[in-house]
């Protein structure tokens, strides 16, 4: 139980040329591709509405929320492509991502502060960056993703 202690268990995702991770324990599950259904005065970054399941999820596209170009994803790879279902305060909300990675875990000790600015991305929404082989890995903190009255916002669009 103390290992558990020491480290944090990210679900990692590529969105644009980025690699992102999110806490294990605000993910509720990763969904392939489906239909969304659009919405008609919705911010920007809404692209719309997803039946999971009998239950309405708003869909939000960090793209269009931080002006990220999409990621070039290789034909075999589009599987890998969809949404992650996060919960926000007892919402739910599916982020568009690129490409899903894998399950990692990562020492405490291995976060870095975030620097001021990374990729479009400000770092009031960073909960730190881990140093990879391959570059780094930024972890969002998903509850400063959106203010109040944005989830407000996106609370009404579901009515």
């Amino acid at each position: 139980m103390a290992e558990q202690d020491t480290q944090l268990q990210l679900v990692t995702f590529q969105i644009s040329d980025e690699l992102y991770g999110i806490d294990i324990m605000d993910v509720k599950e990763i969904v392939r591709v489906q239909e969304i259904r659009s919405i008609p005065n919705a911010p920007s970054y809404v692209e719309g509405l997803f039946n999971l399941r009998g239950e309405i999820i708003p869909i939000i596209s960090l793209h269009k929320r931080f002006h990220l170009k999409k990621a070039q994803i290789a034909e075999d790879e589009e599987l890998l492509s969809g949404f992650i279902i996060i919960d926000i305060n007892g919402m739910k909300l599916g982020v568009i991502i690129d490409k899903v990675e894998r399950v990692v875990s990562i020492e405490f000790s291995e976060v870095q502060p975030p620097p001021q600015m990374l990729s479009g991305i400000g770092a009031e929404y960073i909960q730190g960056v881990v140093n990879k082989d391959s570059g780094y890995m930024i972890i969002l903190d998903i509850k400063k993703l959106f203010s109040a009255k944005e989830l407000q916002k996106i609370v009404e669009i579901r009515l």
